[in-house]
């Protein structure tokens, strides 16, 4: 916090610096007097009426009346990952957005609108990289209809916690009613480590097209239509491993999509029975070394927040958060 000469707390913020990031201390709302203050470093996404709204790295906005503050100052930018190959959240988010291609795509502006008959949401959201190119009322009326035409929810994938990401896009969604339902990790990494992990990858078979023995024990659909394989075969390069199992499903599957210096791995998935015997990492390994002699360096993954077993293997693998992203909903009750 700021102190003055005296050694007083001051306001060194204002309705001007809306867009900066900054740390603010206001009176808590409750609590004891020795807990009676309350710190808050975010966007500072809105100052209206009294009203300051700052949108944290997670996604989630705080509403502080201005009456309350204390103390607040602009802040650097967050410091940079000290893992991972340098990357702006812009080219991730385009080389994340090729590994899950639609099945029909529409721009509005430089907004793109994205369905798959509703197989995955980063197929079935909104890309909202810049300027919608209409009022944002306008854009997101255009989008609720567009996905109302297809009988699909209407979703828009934001993101939060890099530079050039959307904190000011996710508090006006907040504002207008619209629903944060997911929060995910975008995690970077070099490819290398991935590859050398020790890992038997014997076991595991690549191929270049999905079959149905890998689409029963990726489930994440009641029957799997024509969509469901078109999504999972786009991309620059794609990859599917299998290790197989004893049944009709595989004991462990995954893919990979090799675009550039970048590798994205998704749908890693063991069964139940199989889990803890390194079946994981195998699959990922033999992925990273064909990703490697297409000449991949640096790798990606995605992983929702809450996937605490997901995430403890990848931070192994020396995979570092990036940025968070989310998808908001549209509710007709809002």
């Amino acid at each position: 916090m700021e102190f003055t000469a005296g050694g007083r707390m001051e306001v060194r913020i204002t309705p001007s610096d809306v867009g900066k990031r900054v740390s603010v201390r206001r009176l808590a709302d409750t609590g004891p007097a020795s807990e009676k203050f309350t710190d808050t470093i975010g966007v500072l996404t809105s100052w209206n009426e009294g009203v300051l709204l700052i949108t944290r790295r997670t996604g989630e906005t705080v509403r502080i009346p201005e009456s309350s503050l204390v103390a607040g100052k602009v802040v650097p930018a967050a410091p940079a990952r000290r893992r991972g190959p340098a990357a702006s959240f812009e080219e991730l988010a385009r080389v994340s957005a090729r590994a899950w291609q639609p099945v029909e795509s529409e721009p509005l502006g430089e907004w793109v609108l994205r369905a798959a008959s509703g197989f995955t949401r980063r197929a079935n959201s909104v890309l909202p990289l810049g300027d919608p190119g209409v009022p944002l009322d306008d854009a997101l009326t255009r989008v609720r209809a567009w996905y109302a035409e297809r009988d699909l929810p209407a979703y828009v994938q934001t993101a939060t916690g890099a530079e050039g990401t959307q904190e000011a896009l996710c508090a006006e969604l907040e504002r207008l009613g619209w629903q944060r339902e997911v929060t995910a990790e975008l995690r970077t990494g070099g490819l290398v480590p991935v590859g050398d992990v020790d890992a038997d990858v014997s076991r595991v078979r690549l191929a270049r097209s999905v079959d149905d023995a890998w689409l029963r024990r990726y489930q994440r659909f009641a029957v799997p239509g024509p969509h469901v394989v078109k999504v999972l075969s786009s991309g620059p390069s794609v990859w599917f491993a299998t290790v197989p199992g004893e049944g009709d499903a595989p004991a462990a599957i995954g893919r990979c999509v090799v675009d550039g210096r970048w590798a994205g791995f998704m749908a890693v998935e063991v069964a139940p029975e199989q889990r803890r015997q390194g079946l994981a990492t195998a699959v990922m390994a033999a992925l990273a070394r064909r990703a490697m002699e297409e000449g991949a360096s640096a790798a990606w993954l995605q992983v929702e927040s809450d996937n605490g077993g997901a995430r403890a293997l990848y931070e192994g693998m020396g995979f570092a958060i990036h940025h968070l992203y989310h998808h908001f909903r549209y509710s007709r009750s809002s």
